[in-house]
């Protein structure tokens, strides 16, 4: 990790990702400072300035994540993915610190017939994608240098995930539908976390997606998952409108990656590789 010589901090570091990146971060002999709750708010003004200081690296995994939950409780959802951000972009300014933050594929509304790139029109179809796109706008707004990674269909051993509830609704012995009209990449959240620490030497500016290599439907990931775990299950495909709940889903979150792809020194992996590896894990 030469290059780094500033203080690496975490904020949301017992998260899916950011448990992920502590250990990352340790195996390439960078100790961080990892922040989260109970005893980190990214709401906590007092607590954010605390964790942000001159020439430090913030790299911002705390979010609220809950997609459906968000509807109703959509102004908790923009103070921590919106307003806090804002505040820590303004905060790291400030400092002179740089700040990594993390967004989403939610914030398009997938209506796209080809990947999405970085410059593409953002329109997000539910409370969640418009905090953090609000989030997004705020911290370029702030004036600290950032940079902001865009991720989907993300899956780690730390946190809730598509995978880890397929599994667990499989085992009732009931049948499953899923839809196969949301197409994406399913990314492991091991893979991001590598991802962020070969940025770290020369932390680029500005928006950047990244995804696991290749496209499938939610329908196809999850028969891939069951072949792996030589798991017999009534699996039948549906559609997204078969399906009620609270927050709309955009259909399309394919990522074009070539931007991040040219700072890399190694082609992205392609999805099944991980998944594959993450399911021998478990």
């Amino acid at each position: 990790m030469t290059g780094v010589n500033r203080q690496v901090v975490v904020l949301g570091a017992k998260g899916m990702l950011g448990t992920d990146l502590g250990e990352i971060l340790a195996q390439n002999g960078l100790k961080a400072k990892l922040y989260d709750l109970p005893e980190f708010d990214i709401t906590n003004t007092r607590q954010l300035e605390d964790a942000v200081a001159p020439g430090n690296i913030i790299i911002n995994c705390a979010a609220y994540t809950n997609v459906d939950k968000a509807e109703s409780e959509s102004d908790l959802a923009y103070d921590v993915n919106a307003k806090a951000v804002g505040n820590l972009g303004q905060l790291a300014a400030d400092a002179g610190a740089n700040v990594l933050h993390i967004s989403t594929d939610f914030v398009f509304d997938g209506g796209s017939e080809r990947p999405y790139t970085e410059t593409d029109p953002t329109n997000p179809l539910n409370a969640y994608g418009k905090s953090k796109l609000a989030g997004e706008k705020l911290l370029a707004q702030s004036g600290c240098r950032f940079c902001i990674i865009r991720v989907e269909w993300t899956y780690g051993p730390a946190g809730r995930n598509f995978v880890k509830k397929l599994i667990e609704r499989s085992g009732s012995g009931e049948p499953l539908r899923v839809v196969d009209d949301q197409v994406g990449s399913p990314t492991a959240t091991e893979e991001v976390a590598k991802t962020i620490c070969k940025l770290l030497p020369n932390m680029p500016q500005g928006i950047f997606h990244f995804a696991a290599a290749g496209y499938v439907s939610r329908y196809e990931m999850a028969r891939f998952i069951f072949d792996k775990l030589g798991a017999t299950v009534d699996l039948s495909p549906c559609k997204s409108t078969d399906f009620s709940s609270p927050a709309v889903r955009p259909l399309n979150s394919c990522f074009n990656c070539s931007k991040m792809q040219e700072l890399l020194d190694e082609p992205i992996k392609n999805w099944k590789g991980p998944l594959q590896h993450f399911l021998e894990q478990l």
